[in-house]
Order: C-alpha cells, then structure tokens, then sequence
C-alpha cells in the first residue's frame, strides 16, 4: 500500500493526482485498501484545491438553473418560489433581479444560500469567465487550447474570450441551455468545461480531409461487429478511425478536462460528416472500443434528429448518470447496440464467462468472437456490475491506448 501524506506543495500535489489516476485505473471497490486510499486521496487533494485555488461564487441565475437540473425542474416548477411564469422567464433570461422576497423563497425552498442569490447581476462576458475554475483554466493552458497565451500574461477572462469568440462555429458558452443537447450527466460536471472540450474537437476535426458525405444507414450492428475485430491489431484503435473517415465520419482524439467525467461525444451537427470525440480517460482498450461503439451507435440511430451533440460521461462504471426520460431512452439504444457490436446477448447466454468469469472463460469468448480479450473483459465485468473482475487484463500494458496518438497527450506545461 503507498504511503499517503497531507498534501503541503504542488509536488505533493502532482503526485497526489497521478496515484489518483493509477487507482481509478484499477476500478476498485469502495470497501477495499485501494478504495479507502482513493477516498482519502480525494479528500486531500479537494482540501488542497480548496485553500490554492479559491473559486468564485455563481451568479444567482447560474445557481438557480443548476439547482433546477439537480432537481429535475421545469421552468414552471420556479412559479411558487419567484411569481408568475413570465416573472420566471424574465430571471432566468436575466432580464429581472430577484427580490427580497424572492430570495428568502428560493433559499428556504431550494436550499440556495442567501449569499449567492443577493450578488448584484454583472452581464459582461468576462466577468462570466473569471468565475470558470482554475484548475480547467490551467489545464486548457497546459493542452495548447490557447496556443501561446498564458496565464502569466493574460486573465482566465480574457484566455476564455479569446477561445470561444475565435471559433468559426460561434458556439457560446451557455450552450448547454439550450435544446438540441443531450447530456448523459455525471452529477458534479462543470458544463463550462465541456463546452471548452467540445470546441477543440471542433477545432480539430475542421483540419481532418473527408473522402466522402457520411450517409445515414450504411451503419448497421454487423457493421459495427467488424470494426471492433479490428481490436486484435496493435494498432487497431488508429485503423478503426480511418476505416470511419472512409464513410464520413471524422474521429477526434482529445482529453478530458478536470471536473468533467467525459468518455466521448458524438457531435451531429454538421450534417456532411458527423464527428466522434473520445477522450481515453481510462486508458484501456475496452474504454476504446466500448466508448467508440457507443458513439457509432449514435451516429447510426440518431443522427438527422433533433439532438445537435450526445455528451457521454461515465460509461461502462458502475455510477448512473443523470438524465431525462428522453435521454435515458436514447442512452439505452446506444448501449444496446455498443453490446450487441461488441458481446451478443446470444454468444453471452451460453458462455461460460456468465457463470464464471474467469480468464480462461473470457479468452474462449475473446477467441470465438474475433476479439481483443481485453474488450471482452471489460463488457464482462460491466454485465457482472463487479470491477475487481479481470483486473489483470483490462489493465496490461498491452492493453494501452494512449501511445498510439501521442499528439493528442502531449503538454505544453504541467498541470
């Protein structure tokens, strides 16, 4: 077991976050050693975020719709607590400040603290930007996001500014409240940093050179099952995007930022060729090929809706995210087919691996279905909601992803 200690500088600090990492690699259970150095970690690391990196506070609008999407609340649902629908609408927009009144109802009925609700509204851009978190902040710089602007020489505000007024597909940064998104949530997601992530995929997929304009229903489950065959190749993760730029879809591989838990995006709005953004937050070939699959999926059933960009965070764990009906709804059919591509229930029922999934049970499946054993492994494990389940394989060496787009995790700086 590593030592742990308080965290007291940034070295601390740095190791702090790679033990972390190397622990989540592991998926361990909460009630093991792993999982109590992982908690503790955690609690380290957030008391020493707290003290060096102080965050501002939300603005009361920013509060009340945050709260609104913990609680699953509509705009009406706002009535007893600010007045009449269009009074609702009218603070939401920021057209209106709270009241006192107001405020002494949503803080007793929503459990908003009084502080925020009475900060007086500042509406220029980058005063919304200098309450972004340092840590995302100092990470984009760190991946290049600002080119060769830094910190030391520019405010958070006018880095952000500068970031999302200089793309040509003039997305805002409120993105996510509006419709056309659909957001398979984990709970403490900072939707400010997906935007930032979502625009450098943009970014980079506008240099990608298409063949071709994807067209809808060439993508079918037998389709799918023949690319993820391409996982027995040790370089199959780079083959399988160029096998999808052949049929107009551009793959982008880029990184997560902090407090977000993404595993990839299918970004639907250009309707000539759709794009698939994979972050390798777990750097495993079974997070690869499942995460890829999912994406695909979305792509085949979804694309020509009325949903723009499918965010999805914390797939094959155990930890539901939050989502709407509608999401759940859409989320389910793309799980369905990633499994069906990647384990068919009628390979699954027979197996061996159902009852016992054991290493030798799950390289027979592997070696039956012409897959990597590690992708299989890790479907394994998800079916059995049990993370400790062929630890060894998921995580070999063999089974990293990370080295074959080494441009995609290249730094500029430390974190």
């Amino acid at each position: 077991m590593t030592q742990i200690k308080v965290i007291k500088n940034q070295k601390d600090y740095e190791e702090a976050l790679k033990l972390v990492e190397e622990l989540m690699s592991r998926s361990p259970n909460p009630d093991t050693d792993d999982g109590a150095q992982l908690e503790l970690l955690s609690v380290l690391i957030e008391d020493y975020e707290t003290k060096q990196f102080p965050s501002a506070l939300p603005s009361p609008v920013e509060a009340i719709k945050f709260r609104m999407e913990q609680s699953g609340f509509k705009p009406v649902d706002l009535v007893p607590y600010i007045g009449s629908r269009s009074r609702v609408s009218e603070i939401l927009s920021g057209k209106r400040q709270l009241t006192l009144d107001m405020v002494r109802a949503l803080a007793t009925g929503l459990g908003i603290p009084e502080k925020v609700l009475v900060q007086k509204p500042d509406q220029s851009e980058e005063s919304r930007y200098e309450r972004w978190d340092v840590r995302i902040v100092k990470a984009m710089e760190s991946y290049g996001y600002f080119g060769n602007k830094t910190l030391k020489k520019f405010s958070k505000g006018e880095l952000l500014k500068d970031f999302f007024g200089s793309f040509s597909g003039n997305l805002q940064p409120v993105a996510l409240l509006r419709s056309g998104i659909s957001h398979r949530s984990a709970p403490r997601t900072d939707t400010g940093a997906l935007d930032a992530w979502k625009i450098r995929v943009l970014q980079k997929a506008e240099k990608i050179k298409m063949p071709v304009k994807y067209k809808h229903g060439v993508i079918d489950i037998e389709f799918m099952r023949n690319l993820v065959k391409l996982s027995t190749e040790s370089d199959g993760p780079i083959v399988v995007c160029e096998e999808l730029r052949k049929i107009g879809i551009k793959v982008v591989i880029e990184r997560h930022l902090p407090k977000t838990f993404l595993d990839g995006a299918a970004i639907l709005e250009d309707k000539d060729n759709p794009i698939i953004g994979i972050t390798l937050r777990y750097d495993r070939l079974d997070s690869f090929w499942f995460t890829l699959m999912h994406e695909v999926a979305h792509v085949a059933r979804h694309y020509g809706q009325d949903i723009s960009i499918f965010y999805d965070e914390k797939l094959l764990e155990k930890d539901g995210s939050q989502m709407t009906e509608d999401e759940r709804k859409r989320e389910h059919e793309a799980d369905g087919w990633a499994e069906e591509a990647v384990l068919p229930d009628s390979k699954w029922e027979i197996s061996n691996a159902k009852i016992t999934p054991s290493p030798m049970a799950t390289q027979s499946l592997a070696n039956e279905l012409g897959i990597n054993i590690a992708v299989i492994a890790g479907v394994v494990r998800f079916k059995h909601q049990n993370f400790f389940y062929l630890n060894k394989i998921v995580n070999d060496e063999s089974a990293k992803v990370r080295q074959l787009f080494p441009d995609a995790f290249k730094m500029k700086t430390k974190v």
